[in-house]
Formats: C-alpha cells, structure tokens, sequence
C-alpha cells in the first residue's frame, strides 16, 4: 500500500495548501428570530392556536426556477415558532384557482407530482448538510438528507403534519421535535440556516423561495436565510423501537407447461432499536434486518451486461445517516450485506468533526470480482464480520476533509480499506473533489483458483480527482480516475478495476421565464478516454448532449457518443444514443420514455451487434385515492444474421390510499 499512501499524502498536502490559501465566504445574513411559545397546538392544518399570532412571519417572495429571482407568481406566507420539545411550522399557500391545486393521497416520499411545500433546515449552520421536510397540501410527507457535495440519503424521522384546501388556497402545518433533528448542544441561542420552498405546478413548475439565488454561486447553503433561537433546546434521548415481521414465499418451474415447484418459504422478524445517547450521538442496533424485499425493487433488465447491477437500500438501519458514508469511488454499498444476524451503528456530529461507524454480522458473503472488462460474483457460505468508519472534518466556511476505514472478515478471507477525500470550494464557482485509497485483500485459495484472482495477500490503490466550474450559463470540468488491478472495495460497490478514466467537457444552459414555450435550454460536449492497466484503449471519443424544458411541465434529455471501444481484444467503431422525456398533458396523466439506440458488443460472442431499449411508463390518478401505473422495459440486440434475442419485463401497479398512513 505504499504507492496508495503516497497519493493520499500528496493530496491531503495539496489540500491543506489550497485550503490555506482561500474559502469561499458566504454573505453573513441578520438572522430572524424564532419566538418560543408555551401554547400547545393540534396539528390538524387550522391555525386557531394562540401560537401563530405570535409567530415569525415571513413572505417566500421570490421565484427561483424557472424565473430567475423575479416576483412568483402566487402569494406565500410562512410561520414559524418552537417550544421546549418542538418546531412548528405553517405555511398559507394562496392560489387564483383552488380547483386547479394538485394534492393526492399517496405513500411517503412520493409527492412530487403534486403542489408542495418544503423546510430546509442547516441545523448546524455549517452550509454542508441539511435536512429538507416536505408536505403536499393534504399533509403527506417526504423527506431527505442533502449534502453540499451532491450526495443525499434517505431520512425517515418521526413528525407530524396536516393539510388542508380552502376557498382561497391551502394550509399546510407541521411539528417537528426536536428529538428527530440533530444540532448542537448549547444554552445559548443557535443560528440555523433556512430556506423554505413552494413548489406550484401549472403549465410549468415554478420553485419559490425565501431568498434570493446568485446561479454564479454553486454553494445553496451558502446562501441561506438564517434563524436565531433555540437556546437550552437539546434532541433528548430519542429512543425509537421499530419491530418487523415479513414473510417470503416463492414458487418457480423450468418450462410453461409444468406446474408452480415451491423454491423458498421463509417467516423473518426483526427489530431495529435507535437512541440518542448524547445530544449529538445516536446509537443504533439492529436483528435479522433484512426485509429489502418486501418492496419490490425496480426491474432492470441484466442480460449481455459487463458489469454487475446496483440497486437501492431501503432497510431503516442503514438508511440511518447513510450520507455520512457516500463518496466519489463507492467505499461502502450496504446491499452487499445480504442477510444480516445483527448490528450495530453509531453516528453524529460535534462542532466541526462528523463520525460514523458500524459493525454487522452477515450470515451470506458476497463478493464481487472486478476487472476492467467485466465482472463477476460469487456467494461465500460462511459467516463474516463486516465494518466500517467515517470521520469527516469542516475546513472553511465549505470545505471538508475525511477519513474512510472498512474491513470484511470471514475464514480464510479478508478485504480492508484505507482512504482519505475533500471537498474543496476555493471560489463560489470553483469546487474540487479528490479521493484516494488503499486496499489490502485475500481469498479463500478454492475461490483464488476458480475465478482467477490473485493468491494470498494482494494489495493497489484507486483515485479520484474532479474539478467543476460552474455560472449561470457556461460550466466546464474535468475528471481523472485511477484505479488499481488489484484494488478491492468489497464492502462497496466497485465493480470495474484495473482502468484509468479521463474526462473534460463543458456546457452552456440558457434560462427563460415560464409563459414560454421553452424554459431552459442546456447543450455541452465532451472528450472520454479510457485503457486498462496495460495501458490498453477501453474507449475514447467525444459525446455531446442536449437538455430541455418547457409547458406541460415537459422536458427532454438527449446524450449520444461516438468513438470506439475494445473488448476481449478486438476494436469497434461505432456510437449511440441515450435518451429520456416526459410531460404532463393534465394533471393527473404523465406520459414517460427513456431509451437507447445504436451499436453494441455481443459480449458473450465479442462481435458487433446493433441494439435498441425503450422503457415507456405512464402514471394516471384518479381522484385523491387511486393511483395506476404502467412501466415495460424492451430490449432488443441483432447481429449479422439476424436478430440474437428480445428482452421484456412489463409491471403494472395500483395503489388506492385510505389515509396519510395506510394504502
């Protein structure tokens, strides 16, 4: 790991010389003070407590997309108060046409076809990190974790909400304890940043918020309004118990004309415990959570693919702080873990240091085998003991620096990483992003031997650096990624080794108001290439892209690339396009497409072949219960010959809410 810890050294002292050199600094805004009331209130969208009287007031006045800082086009006031226990916020949305409002009954987190409001909280005014709260104006709520960095994870605290249409709008209102936040301790008054958000969908979808946003200034927390208040408030213990029963039972048969064979039956309880132990600290401890499956991930098709497939965590244990562990190169992927026993996590942040750490007990180990032109997989039949740690620093008023542990331990079989990332924000239009790291890997000899990995201990490194300039019309960048034959992330999700990546591209987005037939219009190009270790061509060539949007809330996303690639040595010319549309004829119908065309590489026969995917969904509401939606994806390659195979997988859902709370 020699080599690996040199890159990391050189970058660490390359980032602390740029950091010592300039921040960017954000404008100091005059905080609003937040008055804290002692009136109790029921959350049921009427606001005919005392408590709003007394609230801070204040008009979310501007609209920021698509107009640019320009008056909105609907009046919005939003209040604010808090007490001892709880923030409480409401939002009176006025519109024109009340008939007009989209607000449907619908599962958590999936409002965004509606009319919403939104609270952006940076409860540690650190300008990095914020919690975003959402409700449509029946009170359905959303909820996220977004990060300075481009990285967000899902966040399912416990609040509370209502909606309610009248006459001349809606009211949305909303408590938050504070038990479900994390912020400093302190006796003294906090200042938090803020922003709070409508979004109002009519011929086009128009964002409104409380302040203005300079789009030359790539820092939207940097931005923010500020509030002051909260002295003496602190999150408590927070303990949350969260039991589970799911049970699995699955059929299959070989041929259509034999009958159903049961293949697995299977009854799965679990529990999952979360407490707060310090204001800033929670401890989390989980049994048998693995009930990923109860919702259905998304069908992708993996037929003639290289490399192995992703998919999303949903299981509340690892979703707990879960952005505290994303980076650039994927370290940590926790749907690798595949049937835990137990574990075991602790997370928070204390002035400018966050942590994170947990350790799992796995039953199954599986194991990605990474190469530069393909990849493959295997299952261990014996338990392993799966870690990870996170430390990550503020430096500046935006920047941070990291440190990344993770270790796997079975029988005979080992993987450990060690590594170091920054961001680093020197402009209000200039980031840079960079990661380095180090792995020390051995597998069982039987497994070595059968899928040709290296004998013993085995050792490399992978980095990653990222440069973006982005204003309010021209942005360019560049990338460089290295990484090692030898390197493995088995505790994440690194499916390509053995490869060097370059990449430098720029684009230009114009902006328009919304009664136009075009709202904004974005065109970029860019230059690719990559070889392996050998310093083999895997590809090069330049792509292009053409991005819009306009009425019926319309848009349109086009990427083509042309160059050639090498596969199992042998080149071929060629190129392809990538695409994705939709719009909103009504408010209740959404038509979709996304899809593919052009050449490809039969891999299992490395020859040319010429393919088409197309992927058309449709998505109608009936009413403010009932929900349909229709989704297939096709997939068709052909070579010399004629056509090699034709892929389906269609999925119709229906889904009738009766409330906020069950469907």
């Amino acid at each position: 790991m020699a080599r690996c810890c040199m890159v990391i050294a050189v970058g660490l002292a390359v980032f602390m010389l740029l950091a010592g050199a300039a921040a960017a600094q954000s404008m100091e805004k005059p905080p609003h003070r937040v008055p804290r009331v002692n009136s109790d209130i029921k959350v049921d969208g009427v606001l005919d407590e005392p408590i709003w009287d007394d609230a801070l007031m204040l008009e979310i006045g501007y609209e920021v997309q698509p107009g640019e800082n320009v008056p909105p086009p609907v009046r919005t006031e939003f209040l604010m108060a808090h007490d001892d226990a709880r923030l409480y916020c409401a939002y009176k949305a006025y519109d024109p046409d009340p008939s007009a409002i989209r607000a449907r009954l619908c599962d958590r987190d999936r409002l965004w076809d509606d009319d919403w409001v939104a609270l952006v909280l940076d409860t540690f005014n650190d300008q990095r990190r914020n919690f975003l709260l959402v409700c449509n104006p029946l009170g359905v709520q959303a909820d996220n974790i977004e990060t300075t960095s481009g990285e967000g994870a899902e966040w399912d605290p416990i609040w509370d909400s209502a909606g309610r249409i009248t006459e001349w709008g809606y009211v949305v209102e909303l408590a938050v304890p504070f038990s479900s936040l994390r912020f400093q301790r302190s006796e003294d008054n906090q200042v938090w940043g803020i922003d709070a958000i409508r979004s109002y969908p009519r011929a086009v979808r128009h964002h409104l918020g409380l302040f203005p946003r300079d789009r030359n200034n790539n820092c939207y927390l940097c931005q923010a309004d500020k509030i002051v208040g909260f002295a003496g408030v602190t999150p408590g213990k927070n303990i949350e118990i969260a039991p589970t029963f799911s049970t699995i039972h699955t059929q299959s048969r070989d041929r259509l004309d034999e009958d159903f064979d049961e293949t697995d039956s299977s009854y799965d309880p679990g529990l999952t415990v979360r407490w707060g132990f310090t204001p800033n600290l929670t401890l989390s401890a989980t049994a048998n959570p693995d009930f990923s499956q109860v919702e259905a991930d998304a069908p992708q098709l993996d037929i003639n693919t290289q490399f192995a497939l992703s998919y999303e965590e949903k299981r509340p244990f690892f979703l707990e702080a879960a952005d505290y562990f994303q980076s650039r190169l994927s370290v940590v992927y926790t749907r690798t873990l595949r049937d835990p026993n137990w574990g075991v996590k602790v997370t928070g942040k204390e002035g400018p240091a966050a942590l994170g750490f947990f350790v799992v007990e796995d039953d199954v180990t599986n194991i990605i085998f990474p190469g530069s032109q393909r990849s493959d997989a295997t299952s261990l039949s014996k338990k392993s003991i799966a870690s990870a740690a996170r430390y990550r620093h503020d430096l500046g008023s935006s920047s941070t620096l990291g440190f990344f542990l993770t270790d796997r331990e079975a029988e005979d079989y080992h993987n450990r990483l060690v590594g170091l990332d920054g961001v680093f924000r020197f402009t209000t239009t200039d980031v840079i992003r960079f990661q380095g790291l180090g792995s020390q890997t051995a597998y069982p000899a039987s497994v070595a031997k059968e899928f040709d990995q290296p004998e013993g201990d085995f050792e490399d490194f992978a980095y990653d650096l990222y440069y973006v300039h982005g204003t309010r019309g021209l942005d360019w960048y560049a990338l460089h990624r290295n990484v090692g034959q030898d390197f493995r992330a088995d505790l994440g999700f690194q499916p390509q080794v053995g490869h060097r990546y370059s990449e430098a591209g720029w684009g230009y987005t114009w902006h328009n108001d919304g009664d136009n037939w075009w709202n904004m219009l974005n065109f970029g190009a860019d230059y690719e290439y990559e070889d392996d270790a050998d310093g083999d061509l895997l590809h090069k060539g330049v792509a292009s892209w053409f991005n819009y949007s306009g009425l019926s809330q319309s848009y349109l996303d086009v990427w083509g690339f042309y160059g050639k690639r090498k596969y199992d040595g042998q080149e071929f010319d060629g190129g392809w396009v990538v695409f994705d549309g939709g719009f909103w004829p009504t408010g209740r119908l959404y038509l979709y497409l996304e899809g593919s065309l052009g050449d490809a590489i039969d891999y299992d026969n490395t020859r040319d072949a010429a393919h088409i995917t197309l992927a058309p969904a449709v998505s109608y509401k009936w009413g403010r219960h009932l929900q349909f939606e229709l989704s297939h994806a096709y997939e068709k390659l052909d070579v010399t010959g004629g056509r090699l195979y034709c892929a389906h997988a269609g999925r119709l859902k229906a889904v009738y809410q009766f409330n906020l709370r069950s469907f």
